[in-house]
């Protein structure tokens, strides 16, 4: 009233003479994705780099290495170590398949019967992580050892012979990489399954489906990117390990990664050891995308 009476207004409370706000600027996203892009070419894309330029190579470690584009390296690698290579995606896909036998009903269980056990399995599922990859594989060839006490069980149920043995084995291999890389299977199952709605079999029974139908049709299919996850965070690693052959096989059992890191730390023969390297990883590309073209791309969301 008294600003009325003086001819003064008070303070403006317009809505319009708030400040506007600021736009935000184009190039704000990608100055965020500079330290992981940064990291990634420091890491990832230079080691690439100097990983095919060295499989291109010839000379020796006295001699010294220059780049002569000798494609013939990946042929004569290819020629020499296919066998491992062959050995590499089959014990690496039985031990992908035997995790995923294992891991589903372990992950089911955990997620839909475990209770208020939950969090203490999901802490036994990741307690080998507290330990040395290397140490939970000379563990493993103690326990197959041939006076050990499985081995002293299959013999006493005569699955295995008086003179049979598991220890220098290819199946001690896949075994090894079965127990190593479960925890990679359980996890992502674990969270595809855990978040989903089990008012969802509910309504299957409500339309006569019985326990088997709904689970193909309801569970399996939403826990397929569990799956598809699962898989590739097994097999990827499993196809380049070297550890369990090296302590559970036998030079008859090796798979690629052993040649890898013979010839790179063993015989230096670096362009060798990078044209399997770079050939491997290839390899894995290739069948990562035929299988995740083959389930659906969409079922990695």
């Amino acid at each position: 009233m008294t600003a009325a009476l003086t001819g003064h207004a008070g303070p403006a409370t317009d809505a319009t003479d708030e400040e506007p706000p600021r736009p935000r600027r184009w190039y704000t996203p990608y100055l965020l994705l500079l330290p992981g892009l940064a990291w990634l070419a420091v890491f990832f894309l230079v080691p690439m780099v100097a990983l095919a330029s060295m499989s291109l190579q010839t000379g020796s470690l006295g001699q010294g290495y220059r780049l002569t584009w000798e494609w013939a390296n990946y042929s004569e690698a290819l020629s020499t170590f296919g066998a491992q290579f062959g050995r590499s995606f089959l014990y690496a896909g039985a031990a992908t398949l035997l995790c995923l036998l294992i891991g589903y009903p372990l992950a089911y269980a955990i997620a839909f019967k475990a209770g208020r056990w939950r969090n203490l399995l999901l802490i036994l599922v990741i307690a080998p992580f507290f330990t040395s990859f290397l140490i939970r594989t000379l563990a493993w060839k103690i326990i197959l050892s041939d006076d050990g006490w499985v081995v002293d069980t299959l013999r006493a149920v005569a699955l295995l012979d008086d003179g049979g043995r598991l220890l220098a084995t290819p199946a001690a291999v896949i075994l090894g990489l079965t127990y190593n890389f479960l925890p990679f299977m359980v996890l992502p199952l674990y969270a595809s399954l855990e978040k989903m709605d089990e008012r969802l079999l509910e309504a299957a029974a409500d339309l006569y489906a019985n326990a088997f139908t709904a689970f193909r049709k309801v569970t399996w299919r939403l826990s397929l990117p569990g799956v598809v996850a699962g898989t590739l965070l097994t097999f990827i690693p499993a196809a380049g390990d070297y550890v369990n052959v090296q302590f559970l096989g036998t030079p008859n059992s090796a798979m690629v990664g052993t040649v890898i890191q013979s010839r790179f730390l063993t015989v230096l023969d670096y362009p060798t050891a990078a044209a399997l390297s770079f050939a491997l990883m290839v390899s894995v590309l290739v069948i990562v995308l035929v299988y995740v073209r083959r389930v659906g791309a969409r079922d990695l969301l």
